[in-house]
């Protein structure tokens, strides 16, 4: 009888705890992942010399060394002449550079092969390599330069022109400067492809990275952020190695084929997708650049089954004309972050069973999250692990006076269940935040001292966040987005949705824009609109005046061909901002919300009496 009992408790249990938690199964097994990963790491932190992502790679080179590593265009590359084709690069910096271990080089390549053999040779030296956004010119290419004190610039071919216009600068800071092309007729800069081809291909001894460890810096990786020049964001070899083990919680497999267009220059397409194909020993599907005409076409092409996704891609794709083989493709995991949940929605509904992993993160920053569950619209769930490694919290932010709100006795205040607040994460041992190279200023930025308790400092990661009763993480806002009108904060996200709806509208990149003699900042928006179509504003006022309250409608409507992007997709906000409205500045297309009446074009008279207070807002 009571070992009747035992049974009958023991096959009901899981259903008590399913009927707790339905996320038991899922929780579970990304407590196993997080053990499985934690007990690697204390491996490698133990391991004598120090077992980098490198050394991971050269694992891969001897186990399986004819498997292919790369296929870009219609060449591929096996993880062998990978080795081969970096220790070439290697033996030639290192005799025409006179590299050594410690010694920063900065990379200005796009994506493609060479990329990844200079990284890998660099690596094998012991350098840390300045990876440098090639989109960036003038005076942003050289503030690059300041921050990581780079001697060495190693440059792809078509990036010749941007080179030269900062050549004089780079001469004066002392700068050796390899472009790879097998001549260059430009004095100053050094042809390296011709002396790649010389060079041997054996392997390089380990001894030149010996003093090498956890905390060593391995990449600077330039944030792009909306304003503002670039900053360097240190990444050491373990947030290196941490930043890898993110297709693990994905559930990346061994036999997976991961298809990369992100740029390798960031943090999402060199460490979560090529360092942790590396750890799996995958094959990397390499491209230039996003093209969603051809986004499918590759996944079949290359039979790919994982795709990385950023920003406003996943949108992108579901744009694009609906075709029959839509469906017709192997892809079955999409990793990354920032995808809205409609569009979520609708890109399952068009392409098929495709589990999508968001993860919440910066490249900086010292806390994330993962969505293991799958749950739409989220951008992360709470773990228990998680939260004994990392010690974070959801703080009141007053967004008209960009600050915490604190109580009498100086702290700041946690935010209940359900409700939107500033994520914020304690520095320590466990959770470090390297900050930014030369840029104490704005490291300095980034930290909260004194946030619950006298001494104490946490990470500002500038995101507004609200986690409801199920631990689902959700993304509100970034600080800056957010503005105050009439005494109400304005979720520019949230307006953005409402104005997609609208058949006319493409993009919709929504901000404040201050307004004379008025408190806090007004709503505006500028739209790109779907092809061949002018914009609807009767539809749009119908739009916002039935789903927004007066507070948040757009007041002013900015039509723009093209809404400009940071290199990670961000929307530009700060810069539209701070052009305003004036008819006499901005040459675009703008209409004015009126009141009762519609969105009408907007004019120079207009203006002038809001500016002089003769139209009251």
């Amino acid at each position: 009888m009571i070992a009747y009992i035992l049974f009958t408790l023991l096959a009901v249990l899981p259903l008590l705890l399913y009927w707790r938690n339905p996320y038991i199964f899922y929780d579970l097994r990304y407590a196993i992942t997080a053990i499985k990963i934690g007990v690697n790491m204390g491996k490698f932190k133990r391991k004598k010399p120090l077992y980098t992502v490198l050394d991971s790679f050269l694992d891969k080179v001897s186990r399986q060394p004819h498997k292919k590593f790369i296929l870009f265009e219609d060449t591929s590359y096996t993880y062998s002449q990978a080795d081969k084709e970096s220790n070439k690069v290697a033996r030639a910096l290192t005799t025409h550079a006179q590299l050594k271990e410690g010694d920063t080089v900065a990379m200005f390549l796009g994506n493609e092969p060479q990329f990844v053999w200079v990284w890998l040779a660099l690596a094998k030296l012991g350098c840390i390599a300045s990876l440098l956004n090639c989109n960036i010119r003038s005076r942003s290419l050289l503030h690059c330069f300041s921050c990581c004190e780079a001697k060495v610039l190693v440059a792809g071919a078509d990036l010749k022109g941007a080179v030269e216009e900062v050549l004089p600068s780079l001469k004066q800071q002392g700068v050796r400067v390899f472009i790879l092309s097998e001549d260059c007729d430009v004095e100053g800069i050094e042809p390296l492809s011709d002396k790649i081809q010389k060079a041997s291909d054996e392997p390089l001894s380990p001894h030149l990275r010996a003093n090498i460890d956890f905390k060593s810096r391995a990449l600077y990786i330039y944030t792009s952020g909306t304003t503002g020049l670039p900053k360097a964001a240190v990444i050491n070899h373990e947030r290196l190695w941490m930043a890898t083990f993110f297709q693990s919680m994905a559930g990346v497999g061994a036999d997976d084929i991961v298809y990369i267009y992100l740029p390798l220059y960031h943090s999402a397409g060199l460490l979560m997708g090529l360092c942790g194909s590396i750890e799996k020993g995958l094959t990397v599907v390499l491209r230039r650049k996003f093209s969603a005409s051809q986004f499918w076409n590759d996944c079949r092409k290359y039979n790919v089954t994982v795709i990385q996704y950023i920003g406003e891609i996943m949108r992108y794709l579901c744009s694009t004309p609906k075709r029959d083989n839509d469906r017709d493709h192997k892809v079955r995991l999409a990793m990354g972050n920032g995808i809205r949940a409609d569009t979520w929605v609708e890109f399952l509904q068009r392409f098929g069973d495709i589990r999508i992993c968001e993860v919440y993160g910066a490249t900086e920053g010292n806390v994330g999250f993962v969505n293991y569950v799958g749950k739409v619209g989220a951008i992360g769930k709470e773990h228990f692990l998680h939260k004994m490694s990392c010690k974070y919290a959801l703080i009141r932010y007053d967004t008209e006076k960009e600050e915490p709100v604190k109580d009498s006795r100086g702290f700041c205040i946690e935010v209940p269940r359900g409700e939107t607040g500033l994520l914020v994460a304690k520095i320590g041992s466990t959770a470090p935040f390297s900050g930014y190279a030369k840029n104490q200023q704005q490291t300095e930025k980034k930290k909260l001292k004194d946030v619950f308790v006298k001494g104490d400092l946490y990470f500002n990661s500038g995101d507004l966040l609200r986690i409801d009763d199920e631990g689902f993480v959700y993304f509100q806002d970034r600080i800056g987005d957010t503005f105050r009108w009439k005494g109400e904060n304005v979720a520019t996200t949230e307006v953005a949705d409402h104005l997609l709806v609208v058949e006319c509208i493409e993009e919709a990149n929504v901000y404040g824009v201050k307004v004379p003699g008025h408190e806090g900042r007004i709503g505006m928006a500028a739209l790109r609109l779907k092809e061949n179509m002018d914009f609807d504003g009767k539809a749009t006022y119908q739009q916002v005046k039935h789903y927004l309250p007066s507070y948040a409608r757009p007041r002013f409507i900015r039509i723009q061909n093209a809404l400009e992007l940071t290199g990670t997709f961000k929307q530009m906000k700060v810069k539209l901002a701070e052009e305003g409205f004036n008819p006499a500045v901005i040459k675009d297309p703008m209409f004015y919300l009126e009141d009762n009446k519609g969105y009408v074009p907007m004019t120079q008279e207009m203006f002038d009496a809001i500016a002089e207070g003769r139209t009251r807002l």
